[in-house]
């Protein structure tokens, strides 16, 4: 079901817009934390680092459906807020045909170059094969996940969050019970929990996929809506090659902390597999808000309704600063048991103690950088990719740089805190170009 964003208290129409599209997030990364988890306890250690060492690579492909995702959202919801339904349906087809093409090509690609790619990260060789295989195979459902990822973009246009809620829940379910089965009783480790995935992302793809054309049916149009647009796609393109690019040169450089921290050999690539996965989980946590306040600004963009957005970022800056205070209480208090949880009886000392590290270092700057994403979310929302480029980059670029500069006087832990600092100075940006757009906005509406 459609939901106007544009009408009512901004601080209700928020809350109720994006407590589904966190709940969301909680059950797609259980099934993330799954993996590792059942993995480590059932195959071993390096079991756990297998799928550890293999994760930046399946982030590249991830960012560029949810790169896609956000191009689709933020255009989809202008043309909602501003009630042109046929052009939302064509801008939908669009976006799942070009969508489709270009996850084809990549999952090819991805197939064929695994190997390659893992070598190029240094991956030891005692987790070398595993870590390949259970690339091959997550490559191999990426389509499922690029299908699922512009479901969700359309849903979220439309200001419906509970929806892909449904069948989400279902889904992350189902991994959880495959990878159990596939790694605990048919001992397929690694590749268990690699098509427990495969599996789970297929079923919540086509069921977002057929939920989604049932629904825009019931949007009336005055004629039967094109099925495929070239200008539509360059709108669509013009914000999602950035977030692409964004989100594609974070994954990048994750690629290259990978490969440093993989320099210190498979027990520190398991600690920070599981500490990543918990990070990952609160980081994508904190950006549905994010991703809300972005679908929110959009709409109201699309209406005229600017005054809305400041409001936006009061709230939305409330929810990610109580959320990431949860988090990091949480990490601060119960790391050591926490990273335990990922290990068998034989787990290392050096993967526990890596482990608790990163969670002690990064959890205290939970705050900052949810409000960091809070005023990407506005910007992106507003059209204004080069300044939410830039702060992200910075992040990218300190972390990156950080990295290689603090570990070899510091070892593992001066790449850690190579996150707080990026975060911190990345926010700072963010926020000054959020003031600057707004003060321009307001000049403009004014006149």
């Amino acid at each position: 079901m459609a939901n106007d964003l544009t009408k009512g208290s901004t601080s209700k129409v928020l809350l109720k817009f994006t407590v589904p599209l966190f709940i969301s997030v909680v059950f797609q990364q259980i099934y993330s934390i799954a993996d590792s988890m059942i993995a480590g306890k059932f195959a071993g250690e390096d079991a756990l680092a297998a799928v550890g060492a293999s994760y930046p690579i399946t982030n590249i492909f991830n960012a560029v459906a949810i790169g896609c995702n956000i191009g689709c959202s933020v255009v989809i919801s202008q043309l909602f807020g501003a009630r042109q339904y046929k052009k939302v349906k064509t801008a939908t087809s669009t976006s799942f045909i070009s969508g489709f093409v270009l996850s084809c090509v990549l999952a090819i690609l991805g197939i064929l170059f695994s190997p390659t790619l893992m070598k190029a990260i240094d991956t030891p060789d005692n987790i070398f094969k595993d870590s390949a295989l259970y690339l091959e195979i997550y490559i191999g459902g990426f389509i499922f996940l690029f299908i699922y990822n512009i479901a969700n973009s359309v849903f979220a246009a439309l200001g419906d969050s509970k929806t892909p809620l449904y069948f989400l829940i279902f889904s992350s379910v189902f991994n959880v019970v495959l990878d159990y089965v596939f790694v605990r009783f048919f001992n397929m480790g690694v590749s268990g929990v690699a098509w427990a995935t495969f599996i789970a992302q297929g079923v919540a793809g086509l069921l977002a996929f057929f939920i989604l054309l049932f629904n825009l049916k019931k949007l009336e149009t005055d004629g039967r809506a094109p099925l495929f647009s070239f200008e539509l796609l360059k709108k669509v393109a013009g914000v999602s090659i950035p977030s692409v690019l964004q989100q594609s040169f974070v994954s990048v450089g994750n690629v290259f902390i990978q490969r440093l921290i993989n320099g210190f050999g498979s027990s520190v690539i398991a600690g920070y597999s599981a500490a990543i996965k918990l990070n990952t989980f609160t980081i994508n946590s904190l950006c549905t808000f994010g991703n809300g306040v972005s679908g929110f600004t959009a709409q109201n963009v699309g209406a005229g309704k600017f005054s809305r957005i400041k409001d936006g970022m009061k709230y939305g800056s409330v929810m990610v600063i109580i959320t990431g205070c949860v988090f990091a209480t949480t990490y601060l208090l119960l790391n050591e048991p926490l990273i335990k949880a990922f290990m068998d009886s034989s787990g290392t000392a050096e993967a526990i103690t890596s482990g608790t590290a990163f969670l002690k270092t990064v959890a205290p700057f939970y705050f900052f950088i949810g409000v960091k994403l809070v005023g990407d979310g506005i910007l992106r929302g507003m059209g204004k990719m080069k300044l939410f480029m830039v702060a992200t980059f910075t992040d990218l670029f300190l972390r990156v740089v950080l990295a290689f500069a603090f570990s070899p006087s510091w070892g593992y832990q001066g790449i850690w805190w190579s996150w707080p600092i990026g975060w911190t100075v990345a926010t700072v940006l963010s926020l000054i170009f959020y003031f600057v757009v707004m003060k321009k906005q307001q000049k403009k509406y004014e006149m």
